[in-house]
């Protein structure tokens, strides 16, 4: 996974281009800007930048942080609010974490490369680098018949897998999942709170606090 975002850094906001998605686009970025006015927001794998200027537009501090250099310098080459910063970070153990105190954590089109078999453990180490009353937002793919690229094959584990061709013609099996909305908030643990349901159509979103 890390070796295929590396070498798709530089097409990967190409999947944003598509002319039915951008009314479902607009709608999300204005609605992140608001989610994260005045907040101190963490960004877990926000690969090349692509919600930053929006999600960030309003917020007292934003860490963009990413695992790959290569889709980090494609989001620091963008014209993004001052209150941005960046860091490599791994999205699984968080090593490399800024010393701040987040009050916000967003995770835009992240849970899906996720393993199923690892997403607890993800997320409760999460959970456990917020605070209490700490706003988290997380942003992903719904499959759309006839546009999603379609699963090819299932794990022991349930996890789906994706044939994608990047524009050298390299081919490469990509584990995506497509979760619904049940699965997604059974998955989200006690300490979520005041939990919102988004459907983007092309896209779904849950938001919730965290309490204890």
């Amino acid at each position: 996974m890390r070796e295929y975002y590396a070498q798709r850094a530089r097409e990967y906001e190409l999947v944003y281009h598509k002319p039915h998605r951008q009314q479902a686009l607009r709608r999300i970025e204005a609605w992140l800007t608001e989610v994260f006015a005045d907040r101190c927001v963490l960004e877990i794998a926000s690969g090349t930048g692509w919600w930053v200027p929006h999600a960030a537009a309003r917020a007292a501090a934003w860490w963009a942080t990413d695992l790959n250099p290569e889709t980090l310098a494609v989001a620091q080459a963008k014209t993004l609010p001052a209150s941005v910063r960046f860091a490599q970070v791994d999205a699984y153990t968080l090593q490399g974490l800024p010393d701040e105190r987040f009050d916000a954590c967003f995770a835009g089109c992240w849970w899906s490369h996720v393993p199923l078999q690892r997403l607890d453990t993800w997320l409760a180490s999460v959970h456990a680098a917020l605070p209490v009353g700490a706003r988290v937002v997380m942003l992903d793919n719904a499959y759309v018949e006839g546009d999603s690229t379609p699963v090819t094959r299932f794990d022991e584990h349930g996890n789906g897998y994706q044939r994608r061709s990047l524009l050298d013609g390299s081919q490469h099996e990509v584990l995506k999942n497509f979760p619904s909305q049940a699965e997604v908030l059974a998955r989200l643990g006690p300490r979520a709170e005041a939990v919102r349901w988004h459907d983007f159509g092309y896209y779904w979103a849950v938001d919730y606090r965290l309490d204890r």
